[in-house]
């Protein structure tokens, strides 16, 4: 993980206020930045981002929007800094270039936001991608997980704006783990770092964000069996996590959780299995 904090963060002056008086303070803000991905020398979409791990940011968003279906397709990538931001330059094959210029669309995004721009509707819901695998993950090891987010935020320790993103291993340890002031984009990170080690895509992965439908998209997109949340998990989350066969956890605190959907997969203290949910 990047964890250069002076590329992600700027020091402002500023007011505090306590009990009706301003005090002058000093402050850290977490950087954002206008990050635009062009493909083979076309410009597909500008997305704003934090500074860091843009190299992994552009693979893992080139394999969750299914722009290519596997990283061997992506021949180069270069990240030029201009004035306005930075430029990621990728390379992807010939026949995925042509299909991408088929089916473009302006998908101008925002902080938070992963639909911004999005031109046609049916766009926006991808075909379903069953996920396959029976990985096992005992609910026991969650806190061990917890405890080891706050290690995986420098950014969010200073600034208190950022998400993450975490793969686990099946004993709750976290093998890598990406921060973004979108919590989409620090997903996709977490997704390229993989691809661009050539190592195998985690089987779980958690969120210190809600669930919402575009993160169990790009989790099917990258074969994750289980997407854990720290907040809530909304309804198309949950009927998009039980069609492509992914195991789809809630509410992730000391000792609580709320299973949504394959919960075959959830071992607990009480059950070697929970049954099968929907």
């Amino acid at each position: 993980m990047n964890t250069d904090l002076n590329n992600s963060i700027r020091s402002i002056d500023a007011w505090s206020s306590f009990n009706g008086c301003l005090s002058p303070v000093s402050d850290e803000l977490a950087r954002e930045v206008r990050v635009a991905l062009v493909y083979n020398g076309i410009s597909h979409t500008v997305m704003m981002a934090s500074p860091m791990d843009l190299e992994a940011f552009a693979v893992g968003f080139t394999l969750s929007e299914r722009i290519v279906e596997c990283a061997s397709e992506i021949k180069g990538v270069e990240l030029q800094e201009v004035e306005l931001g930075v430029i990621v330059h990728l390379e992807i094959t010939t026949r995925r270039f042509t299909e991408l210029k088929q089916h473009r669309r302006n998908m101008a995004g925002r902080t938070g936001c992963g639909l911004c721009g999005v031109a046609q509707l049916d766009q926006a819901i991808k075909p379903i991608i069953p996920v396959e695998g029976n990985s096992r993950f005992n609910l026991a090891v969650m806190n061990s997980a917890l405890r080891e987010l706050k290690k995986q935020q420098p950014c969010f320790r200073v600034t208190g704006a950022t998400h993450a993103a975490m793969a686990l291993d099946e004993s709750g340890q976290v093998l890598a783990g990406f921060e973004d002031v979108g919590r989409h984009i620090a997903l996709d990170k977490l997704i390229g770092h993989f691809a661009l080690n050539k190592l195998p895509m985690p089987r779980a992965v958690m969120l210190t964000s809600r669930a919402s439908f575009e993160m169990v998209q790009k989790a099917a997109a990258a074969g994750i069996e289980l997407l854990f949340a720290m907040s809530a998990v909304t309804a198309l989350a949950q009927e998009l996590a039980q069609k492509s066969n992914i195991t789809l956890v809630g509410f992730c605190r000391d000792n609580r959780a709320m299973v949504y959907s394959c919960g075959e997969r959830i071992v607990t203290s009480a059950a070697p299995m929970l049954q099968r949910v929907g």
